[in-house]
């Protein structure tokens, strides 16, 4: 990705729209209607936020057509409604709804969850995403290679169906503590070498969690450690996995900056999923990367547990209005 990414978590649109909650209720908007189904949880938070009844639009890209889908009826002309997607973007679909709506003469005014540098409308409440790639919960795959690939290859499923989302899922993995037996820390701070020595000689886990779409081992050992790591991981039957190192002079060796690396590394790598065997990382690795889907790992239960974090802090999101058409 070119630009940083802005990770948009459900918690913060919630608060986001807590934050509008005035003024969204002194609009006494008729309905909502959410554009499936990127505008379908945006338009659920807004209708229990505001008291009015939700409702939808499918839109197909290919024909650029857009059906009323739900069991209300459409409403009548002058009706004031509130039309929601998840981004303002380069496309049509957020365009063509709310002129199919303008045509059915209703009052409209638009919500996305976000905005960027290229989006062709300003809605009038989003959030202010330029400068970023924004990222939102219901699309994590969505950045993906091999989603953006197939996006690319069938015109953005115009040309033949996209694989449902899951299928798209990629997992970044920790090393120690998933694929082999933690070492004791004492014995490093004992004897460095025979630590090293002993690690070496550790046979794979039988039940290491590995999936069969991991992209790359994300391990918190340092490059100097590079060749040993890997001679493990060829001995193993690890070989054909991408191997991703800490570099000391960016992280150190405390849990937090160990974990920012980790994070970083697998916003980059564009994973789904990060594995973790130390639940300290993985509250931080959940707390840098909100999106990822952080799991740790219980090896000595053989549990996998999974983690959600947030920085404690009173934050938001700003909605940034623009004048009526």
């Amino acid at each position: 990705m070119d630009k940083p990414v802005l990770a948009i978590t459900y918690e913060q649109i919630d608060r986001w729209i807590a934050s509008i909650q005035p003024e969204l209720i002194d609009e006494k908007f008729d309905c909502v209607i959410g554009i499936l189904r990127g505008g379908a949880p945006l338009a659920l938070m807004v209708s229990h936020a505001s008291g009015a009844p939700v409702t939808f639009l499918r839109y197909d890209r290919t024909t650029r057509k857009v059906v009323w889908d739900s069991s209300l009826p459409v409403p009548p002309p002058g009706t004031k409604v509130l039309l929601c997607e998840d981004i303002s973007g380069m496309g049509n679909t957020l365009s063509d709804c709310l002129e199919h709506l303008e045509i059915l003469r209703l009052k409209v005014k638009t919500m996305t969850a976000g905005f960027d540098d290229k989006s062709v409308i300003r809605p009038d409440y989003s959030i202010d995403g330029r400068g970023y790639t924004l990222v939102f919960p219901w699309e994590r795959q969505a950045y993906t290679v091999n989603y953006r690939s197939r996006w690319q290859e069938t015109g953005g499923g115009r040309t033949a169906a996209m694989a449902p989302d899951h299928q798209y899922d990629v997992y970044a993995i920790d090393l120690d503590g998933v694929l082999l037996e933690d070492v004791d820390p004492a014995l490093y701070r004992a004897d460095l070498e025979r630590a090293l020595e002993t690690r070496d000689d550790l046979p794979a886990l039988i039940n290491a969690p590995l999936a069969q779409n991991v992209k790359a081992i994300v391990t918190g050992r340092p490059q100097m450690d590079r060749d040993r790591t890997q001679h493990w991981l060829d001995r193993n039957g690890f070989a054909g996995i991408e191997l991703v190192m800490r570099d000391p002079s960016v992280h150190d060796d405390s849990p937090g900056q160990v974990a920012r690396y980790k994070a970083s590394s697998a916003v980059r790598l564009s994973c789904t999923h990060f594995i973790e065997s130390d639940p300290i990382q993985a509250v931080h690795i959940a707390s840098a990367a909100p999106l990822i889907r952080v799991i740790w790992w219980e090896a000595e239960s053989n549990r996998a547990i999974m983690i959600g974090a947030s920085d404690h802090k009173d934050f938001s999101l700003h909605s940034t209005p623009f004048p009526n058409k």
